[in-house]
């Protein structure tokens, strides 16, 4: 069922044309069992990342939104004004993915922690990272990443 559901997503992301390397519109996952690319918005200035994806009625399927910070740092989001379930991934300034935070709860104001030391942040449709197998310890590529940092480069297929 999961590689159904892999092939599937893969599937919808072929036909929506994200396949560059390191294109600033996709983001890239792997880890030891798969890996997955989902077309992202990018909040990378306070105001888009205060807003994040409050007030969506729906999240497609192989989208989702990454919050970019200008160094590590220690984050936790809310679900305020949020009327979709997600999955959060905080990762860390290599492109790791730290720790993972499924199916948050709409309009819970309860602080969700990503812990030190986060510099990305993916939100994701809930339930779908227990779907794909993703974990802490997958990684991330992406063109904001320092290439001298980073476990999965840009500069890498």
């Amino acid at each position: 069922m999961k590689t159904a559901f892999v092939l599937l997503v893969a599937g919808i992301l072929a036909a929506t044309g994200a396949g560059a390397v390191c294109d600033p519109n996709v983001a890239d996952l792997r880890w030891d069992e798969g890996s997955a690319r989902f077309s992202v918005e990018v909040a990378d200035d306070p105001a888009e990342r205060a807003r994040g994806l409050m007030y969506r009625d729906k999240l497609a399927m192989g989208h989702g939104m990454l919050f970019v910070y200008d160094a590590p740092q220690a984050v936790a989001f809310w679900m305020k004004n949020t009327r979709l379930p997600l999955d959060m991934l905080f990762i860390g300034s290599d492109g790791t993915i730290l720790t993972l935070h499924e199916n948050a709860v709409p309009f819970d104001e309860t602080a969700i922690p990503g812990g030190e030391g986060v510099q990305f942040v993916l939100e994701i449709n809930g339930g779908l990272s227990r779907r794909l197998g993703l974990r802490p310890g997958a990684v991330l590529r992406y063109p904001a990443i320092d290439s001298h940092q980073a476990v999965w480069s840009c500069d890498l297929p």
